[in-house]
């Protein structure tokens, strides 16, 4: 029996899963992806292909040391098929990252509309249609970079952490930043649902996935792996041709 792995490289850390056909069974984050980190992986699972993702460097080092390894390897790029239309018009500037979480909420929920929400430094909503179409999305601050956004750009207001008490009304400055911050992404995200219907699935990953769907009022899934799920069924779709 042959696993998949998937790579999906962030700014300061690479998300690593291993797949057996579209089930993952293993998880981990690691700083530094190199040449032992892979080896170890190789000699623990006995690995069919690869697929490595990144928004931050070029991935060389990775991509050689997998090739070294005679792991099959795809680089996922604008000209990567995929099994679903992307309408962007501008293929070559949208996010590997949104590519790749746009496929994964596909796979885990086929023929229906979708909007994901990556939660991370900057906020991504994509929204994928029944049709199977990615018709596009929006990008906006975190939640990180709202709170520290207002600490930076004023005089007065405070650096405020975004774990807290996050009431409806703030009763003071750092619950006034906080819940503005928090509930304002929530905002956005049932104003976006809103506008697509309320048969659309909404579905969250990135680090601040759980503490915003606390914050929704209606069913959300929480993905943290969504972004490997769809790295894994693009893969699948490419073995297959």
């Amino acid at each position: 029996m042959g696993y998949n792995l998937t790579i999906d490289q962030g700014n300061s850390s690479a998300k690593i899963a291993i797949h057996n056909g579209s089930h993952i069974v293993k998880t981990e984050r690691i700083e530094h992806l190199d040449f032992d980190a892979i080896d170890h992986l190789a000699s623990s699972y006995r690995l069919n292909a690869a697929i490595y993702s990144s928004v931050s460097v070029d991935g060389s080092d990775v991509v050689a040391a997998l090739n070294r390894l005679n792991i099959p390897t795809l680089v996922l790029d604008s000209n990567t098929p995929l099994p679903i239309a992307v309408d962007y018009r501008t293929p070559a500037t949208l996010g590997r990252d949104r590519i790749a979480v746009a496929v994964g909420a596909y796979a885990e929920h086929p023929d229906c509309n979708l909007l994901v929400v990556d939660a991370g430094t900057a906020i991504t909503y994509d929204v994928v249609t029944a049709n199977r179409h990615y018709i596009g999305g929006n990008i906006a601050p975190g939640i990180s970079m709202r709170l520290a956004a207002l600490h930076a750009h004023t005089n007065r207001l405070p650096l405020v952490d975004a774990v807290g008490d996050t009431p409806l009304w703030g009763y003071d400055t750092a619950t006034a930043i906080r819940s503005g911050a928090l509930q304002g992404v929530a905002g956005e995200i049932a104003y976006y649902r809103n506008l697509l219907g309320n048969d659309t699935i909404v579905m969250l990953t990135g680090g601040d996935a759980s503490i915003i769907s606390s914050h929704l009022n209606f069913p959300v899934e929480v993905d943290a792996f969504l972004v490997n799920k769809g790295l894994n069924s693009i893969l699948r779709y490419n073995e297959s041709k």
